[in-house]
């Protein structure tokens, strides 16, 4: 269909890395080398099979729940969030906590806590079962209803239709939640939205970047773990916006040759838990088989840092303070 040189990679940026997800793993990085190994992390401290093997290698010790850290030991908790119900648990186990919660997470969970307390119903648009949305709900469980997607605003119920007021999980497709907003909004008129848009600005910008260079590709490669909730919509924002073919790789042998017959120019973004190593394997992959011709595709500017959990902070200080 075409010769070698004819093919072309557009390469997404933004693309990777936000800043929460690097602060969550420098946090365990720093933990392991302020405290020395194991450490314990609850759940993947981000949605990303390499970062997870990566960190284990180097002493963190991840687990599924609280009760599995051993008593006195120091627990990392992931950068989703978790409910406070799970600080309480750390707390009875005589833990140490680095709490490495997304600050834009925890922004959520300060919103549900205020409109609780205002007695509002919250409404909260995501997914079941996401580590977020665990988290979320644990804040105020009477009184915040899970809406998964616009089909299951039907079984939403309220006490007081003029109380009631959307959140959103940070990791969502823009256009699928307020496609959810917008069905609320129609049974629910005077339905509240956030000071702030919940979506992450990162999920946005990775979105926004798809979106502009999906026309234009045959085949759409996302580098990206399964369980992540924003690498997932990278994919279907992609077929939605006409990408040829979309398919979520965590590594580049997990590249079928298929997928490449015919195909003159392949897309290629990474999910916001990704590191850059692995998608200059997909680039390293691509040009051995004449795709090396890349250009990018930038649709924003990211300079956002957020500081260390305020435990390593606090710690971190105190041992430059001791070698004065």
């Amino acid at each position: 269909m075409s010769t070698t040189a004819q093919r072309r990679v557009l390469l997404a940026a933004p693309r990777g890395y936000c800043a929460g997800v690097d602060r969550a793993v420098i946090a365990v990085e720093k933990a392991l080398e302020q405290y020395g190994a194991p450490i314990y992390v609850r759940k993947q401290i981000v949605h990303n099979k390499y970062v997870v093997q990566t960190l284990e290698k180097q002493g963190a010790i991840f687990v599924d729940e609280t009760e599995e850290v051993p008593e006195g030991s120091i627990v990392v908790f992931s950068a989703h969030g978790v409910a406070p119900s799970v600080h309480d648990e750390a707390k009875a186990g005589k833990l140490a906590t680095v709490d490495a919660t997304c600050p834009l997470v925890t922004k959520v969970h300060k919103e549900a806590v205020r409109f609780a307390e205002e007695d509002y119903d919250i409404l909260l648009v995501g997914h079941e079962g996401h580590e977020e949305v665990v988290g979320t709900m644990g804040e105020a469980p009477d009184r915040i209803h899970l809406v998964d997607g616009a089909e299951d605003v039907a079984n939403v119920t309220v006490r007081d239709e003029s109380k009631v007021v959307w959140l959103s999980q940070t990791t969502l497709s823009v256009d699928e939640t307020m496609a959810t907003v917008g069905e609320l909004k129609k049974r629910f008129p005077l339905l509240v939205s956030p000071p702030s848009d919940d979506i992450c600005y990162a999920t946005q910008n990775r979105q926004v970047a798809v979106k502009q260079m999906a026309p234009d590709v045959d085949l759409l490669i996302v580098v990206g773990s399964k369980n992540s909730s924003n690498s997932v919509r990278l994919v279907e924002v992609g077929l939605e916006y006409g990408a040829g073919a979309a398919h979520l790789v965590d590594f580049a042998d997990e590249i079928e040759e298929s997928w490449l017959e015919g195909v003159t120019t392949v897309g290629l973004t990474s999910g916001a838990s990704v590191p850059e190593i692995l998608v200059e394997g997909v680039l390293a992959f691509l040009a051995e088989r004449g795709y090396a011709d890349v250009s990018i595709v930038k649709t924003a500017e990211e300079h956002l840092i957020f500081s260390l959990p305020k435990e390593l902070r606090r710690d971190l200080r105190a041992e430059a303070a001791g070698k004065l």
